[in-house]
């Protein structure tokens, strides 16, 4: 059965645990910066921590940018061939998850490779908001944040026979006709 990283960015509380966890254990130093991961905080208000890791794409879209094809997937994870690999980082350009990342001293990309099925980075997540989760689990959790994200919307706009209306869901009262 094959796994993926899962992120949850409500559990995240910013540690960065993950990095150094990472870091130590591909490149044995402790140095995020060489972590194959990555948490990314966004500010103001709310202020949101999320870890990046590769998705292990279907097709991804850094091994269509590698002009050497450095970038394979072998069991369902998208692998760089360190040998193969010019250093030309068309692969971080491409990632549109920006999940693969450059550190001056290492001579290939740094991209997560799940710790040949092992990662260890959800092992040391002291929130789980790193989970390692069977590949048939996504599609259910992608249909539950839709609808999820429906649950917290508080009223819609949509036409019904030319004329617009707005359905308010919390105050659960009748929908009304816009003029407009």
């Amino acid at each position: 059965m094959r796994r993926k990283l899962a992120v949850v960015p409500e559990r995240c509380s910013g540690c960065r645990i993950c990095e150094i966890t990472c870091a130590v254990h591909r490149q044995g130093v402790n140095n995020p910066k060489k972590a194959c991961i990555r948490v990314t905080t966004v500010y103001p208000h709310p202020v949101v921590r999320m870890p990046v890791v590769c998705s292990q794409c279907g097709d991804p879209k850094c091994a269509a940018a590698c002009p050497t094809n450095a970038i394979f997937k072998k069991d369902g994870i998208v692998q760089i061939n360190k040998d193969d690999c010019v250093a030309c980082h068309a692969c971080v350009d491409a990632c549109p998850f920006g999940a693969m990342y450059v550190h001056s001293e290492i001579d290939v990309p740094l991209k997560c490779d799940l710790c040949e099925g092992d990662p260890q980075c959800a092992k040391m997540c002291p929130t789980e908001a790193i989970v390692f989760l069977p590949e048939h689990v996504f599609g259910q959790a992608h249909r539950l944040n839709n609808v999820l994200s429906y649950a917290h919307m508080k009223e819609i706009e949509y036409m019904e026979k030319g004329k617009r209306k707005r359905l308010r869901y919390a105050d659960h009262g009748p929908s009304e006709d816009l003029e407009r």
